[in-house]
Order: C-alpha cells, then sequence, then structure tokens
C-alpha cells in the first residue's frame, strides 16, 4: 500500500520538484522573500512532529507502556534529531532555530515570526493569532490546514501530512544556486546551505524511512485509513505548492505584503 501511496502523490511531487521558483530565486533580495515565508513552513513542521509524540509516546504521568512500541521508538527518534539536531559549529539546537539562524545572518525580517510566536506564548488561540498576524494567504492557509489536521485529530493523517510535506522536496538544483550565490556575493550563506543539506541529509539517511515504516505501522491493512492517509498526503503537497506560488508571486513581481 506504501508504494500505492507513492504512486497517488508522484505527479503532485513532480510539480513541486520543478517549480520554477526555484530558478527564480537567483538573488540574495530573492533569498530573503522566500525565507520570510518559508520559515513559517518549518516552524509549523514541529507542529506536527510534536503531535505525532503526544500520540504515539506516553507523556503524561504515572507512565505506561506505549500502545505502538515500534511507532513510539520511530517518531522519538525524529523528534531526537528534529527538535535537538547539531548544528555547523557543534551547538544542540533544534532545525527551526537553525532556519532563524541562517534568517539573521542574510538580515531576513524575522519580526513576523517572532511575533507570531510571542502571542502564542501569552495563550492566544493559534487559529485567532494566524488570522490577526496579517500573513500573505498564502502561508496562512499553509498554517490553516496544517492546524486543522492536527485538530482533527487522526494520528494517521498527521503522519501522512508530516512525511510527504518534508524539506526532503528542495531540489538539488536550488543548493546549488543558493552557493552559486554564496561565492559571488560579499554575503556569508553557510548558514542556510548547512540547513538544507543537513534536513535533506537525515531525511535521506533516516527520517524519511522511519517516516514511512511509522505510517505503514499506523494504517495497518485498513484499506480506509489507507485512502485517508493518501488524501492528506495529496493536500499537503498541494498546500505546499500553493504556498510555493505565492512566494513564487511575490519574487517575480516584487510584491511588497
Amino acid at each position: 500500500m506504501i508504494e500505492n501511496l507513492k504512486t497517488e502523490i508522484s505527479e503532485l511531487r513532480g510539480q513541486l520538484m520543478t517549480h520554477p521558483i526555484y530558478v527564480n530565486i537567483n538573488s540574495i533580495y530573492n533569498l530573503k522573500q522566500f525565507m520570510e515565508s518559508h520559515v513559517y513552513a518549518v516552524w509549523d513542521f514541529m507542529s506536527l512532529v510534536k503531535k505525532l509524540q503526544l500520540d504515539l509516546t506516553t507523556t503524561t504521568l504515572p507512565w505506561q507502556p506505549p500502545d505502538n512500541n515500534s511507532a513510539a521508538r520511530l517518531i522519538n527518534e525524529i523528534v531526537w534529531g528534529e527538535e535537538t539536531d547539531l548544528d555547523k559549529h557543534g551547538n544542540s539546537v533544534s532545525h527551526f532555530e537553525m532556519y532563524l539562524n541562517a534568517m539573521k545572518q542574510i538580515d531576513a525580517d524575522t519580526r513576523g515570526i517572532q511575533k507570531l510566536l510571542y502571542q502564542l506564548r501569552e495563550g492566544n488561540d493559534i487559529f485567532d493569532t494566524i488570522d490577526q498576524a496579517e500573513l500573505p494567504a498564502h502561508v496562512a492557509d499553509f498554517l490553516n490546514f496544517t492546524f486543522r489536521i492536527i485538530e482533527e485529530g487522526k494520528t494517521h493523517k498527521i503522519a501522512a501530512v508530516f512525511t510527504f510535506g518534508r524539506e526532503d522536496l528542495i531540489p538539488d538544483m536550488f543548493i546549488s544556486m543558493i552557493k552559486r550565490m554564496n561565492r559571488e556575493n560579499e554575503h556569508n550563506f553557510d548558514k542556510i546551505i548547512y540547513y538544507f543539506e543537513r534536513h535533506i541529509e537525515v531525511d535521506g539517511d533516516s527520517h524519511g524511512p522511519m517516516a514511512l515504516d511509522m505510517i505503514k505501522n499506523l494504517c495497518g491493512a485498513d484499506p480506509h485509513i489507507w485512502e485517508e492517509a493518501i488524501s492528506a498526503s495529496k493536500d499537503a503537497l498541494q498546500k505546499r505548492i500553493d504556498l510555493w506560488d505565492g512566494i513564487n508571486l511575490q519574487i517575480t513581481q516584487k510584491k511588497i505584503f
């Protein structure tokens, strides 16, 4: 069934891998614009991770053995890598913080995401916060989709969105373009290059295969659950395409939100 899922989403995945946005991020200005919107997808990804940890492991006291030991092990290993990876200097840091540091290195604006996090720390509802944040529509729609999936609470659907909306959707040619800009400008882009290379490395070597195993484990032999996972995967990829379309429009039209 996992091969059937991959076949079902292959067209949407292909659209993402060949999206024109990668060619159009050809200057530091465009890279900043991209990162200022993409950072929200890097951030909300961690909420999918933590929701899976809540669903699949014991996070309350007194402790009880998890219902699904295999899935619990998988998500614990993924959380360990995503939330406490090592930066290029060997410091423990989440991938989100790694991304923020990369934004700061090239003077990209982090005020929007920082303001959103502040509002959430104050106890505000996530959907109200998104609505009031004056985000570009493509960013707000992406976030609303993520948190609606989380709110629905179907673990297999959350796992599907988590697995197929990952940063391994970033093609090698995009990283090559950033490396070229790094060589040709006085700015140092090494932190964002490290982020993308590290994220793709981890996804390919361990987290990606582990996530596929988790989906197979969660869906089992139930065709209805598999259909829901396929539908959620398609929706996640379409939302990523919509996000890329919106950012690409900003970049090509130099539209300021």
